[in-house]
């Protein structure tokens, strides 16, 4: 058993924990609850032996302990597997398990052990893994099973979790769930660290929910529902039920006919998808991961274009071959799937990145008369109306923004121009319970100006509660399509 009592760490000025507690036994799925900035990071990097406590203390079965260092607490059993993998992706699944014990740790094992102890693992927990492929080209669903092979061989029996499905499509989240629960079965200690409130409930024995650095509820799941968890979270009501509208446009707004994309290989990715969308509705598009919503999103940016079929837009005709700096002087925005990599300039400031979109739609003085102090108070305008924090100087760069603020930072530049079509994928994923409400009221309040919204998301309870109408795309083909309210089992049998 882990018992956390009485622990305080402030940073400068500011206190992250002020005397929490928390405990996890062996056996059991605890899971830990809060908002961004509720101190769950830095409760769990204590735990691990990245930070020592300024006070209060840590037993571990019933022995007081404060860790000096990740390898000490691995020494004592206890592993995080930690939401951004720690792969080297050009090393094989085995050379990382083998590097991953030759860094310091008092476990020392030859390749021949652990050979063994990985393959007896998966077989007992249910999974197959090829000890010999390249990291880089498993899914994100066997690399994680390879980070936790990794705490497990080190014979780690408390287990840190942090956000584990956020990148699983539902499929493969449900199969990890079934993975953690043997895991508790079989002894071990598991602290599910996550923002899915649904994930808690469903799957956990027990729920501590933090709030400013302090524990301030501990409450079992069959004790609470979703909407009234949420409210613990956050201290308030969020929307967490349909909000759906009939002021659709007579005509289409955007028009996808017949588009079909083959890889690099000359495999089929999309195959005559068809659908429009119309101005006043948000199109949600379901489906398993891998069945062409990345081919789909691509095209939809502009980033790559179809090898059949073709895209139009209201007023502007036909856009298939236009680039995302056309698409998005036509007034469409994208609010991507990977806030870093196609959503923001990590190097770059936060004003450079809010203003990009206007000086591409001739604003702000376009590119050689480009108006620094009023792209300084349009950006300013734009922290405080939705809410960025974390900002300290419009001049910082965007990579110190926190997740929820950095998407926050990417909708607030995506939605300054009123766009027309507004395209996002996952926009809420990794985003804690008030920053995701945040987000999809910001998408409803375009759709209720007029605007077509498509969304694309792996989770279903998001299309479910966004959409007016959702079509499911399977094997890259829209296999179907549906009416909100839509019933959830008729789109998974749907998307199978």
């Amino acid at each position: 058993m882990l018992e956390i009592l009485s622990v305080s760490k402030s940073f400068g000025g500011f206190q992250a924990l002020n005397y929490t507690d928390f405990d996890v036994n062996l056996g059991e799925i605890h899971s830990l609850l809060g908002e961004n900035g509720a101190g769950k990071s830095t409760l769990m990097n204590i735990v691990c032996g990245l930070y020592s406590p300024d006070s209060g203390t840590l037993k571990l079965n019933g022995k007081l302990r404060i860790f000096k260092g990740p390898q000490e607490a691995s020494a004592e059993g206890i592993g995080m597997v930690h939401q951004h993998f720690k792969l080297v992706e050009s090393f094989t699944v085995l050379e990382n398990l083998m590097l991953f014990f030759k860094t310091g740790r008092s476990f020392r094992a030859s390749e021949e052990i652990i050979v063994k102890k990985a393959e007896s693992l998966a077989k007992e927990l249910g999974f197959s893994i090829q000890l010999g492929s390249r990291a880089g080209d498993l899914s994100i669903a066997d690399q994680q099973k390879v980070e936790i092979l990794k705490v497990l061989i080190a014979g780690a029996k408390i287990i840190i979790l942090d956000e584990p499905t956020a990148v699983l499509n539902e499929e493969e989240g449900i199969n990890l769930m079934t993975l953690i629960r043997k895991l508790a079965d079989g002894g071990s200690g598991i602290i599910l660290v996550t923002h899915k409130i649904r994930e808690a409930l469903d799957h956990c024995d027990r729920i501590t929910v933090m709030r400013a650095g302090r524990k301030v509820h501990e409450v079992l799941p069959q004790n609470v529902d979703a909407l009234a968890l949420t409210k613990l979270i956050v201290g308030e009501n969020i929307i967490t039920s349909p909000q759906y509208t009939s002021n659709r446009s007579e005509l289409p707004l955007i028009k996808f006919d017949k588009l079909s994309v083959m890889d690099e290989i000359g495999r089929t990715r999309l195959s005559n998808v068809t659908f429009n969308v119309y101005g006043g509705e948000i199109y949600g598009i379901a489906g398993v991961g891998g069945n062409g919503q990345t081919e789909l999103a691509a095209i939809i940016m502009g980033l790559i274009i179809p090898s059949e079929g073709k895209i139009d837009i209201k007023d502007c005709g036909d856009v298939t071959f236009d680039p995302p700096t056309k698409r998005r002087r036509d007034g469409v925005s994208s609010i991507p799937v990977d806030r870093y990599l196609h959503g923001l300039s990590g190097q770059q400031s936060v004003l450079e990145n809010y203003s990009i979109a206007a000086v591409l739609r001739g604003e702000l003085g376009g590119w050689f008369k480009f108006d620094k102090s009023l792209a300084k108070l349009k950006s300013e305008e734009a922290i405080e109306k939705y809410d960025v924090q974390g900002v300290n100087n419009i001049n910082q760069k965007a990579s110190l923004l926190s997740g929820g603020n950095a998407q926050k930072l990417v909708i607030s530049r995506e939605f300054s121009g009123k766009p027309k079509i507004i395209f996002a994928h996952s926009p809420s994923r990794g985003l804690d319970v008030r920053a995701g409400a945040s987000v999809q009221n910001k998408l409803r309040e375009a759709r209720d100006r007029g605007a077509a919204v498509i969304l694309i998301s792996e989770d279903l309870d998001e299309v479910l509660l966004m959409s007016d109408r959702i079509g499911v795309l399977r094997s890259g083909k829209i296999s179907a399509e549906f009416d909100a309210p839509a019933n959830r089992s008729d789109i998974g049998r749907a998307m199978v």
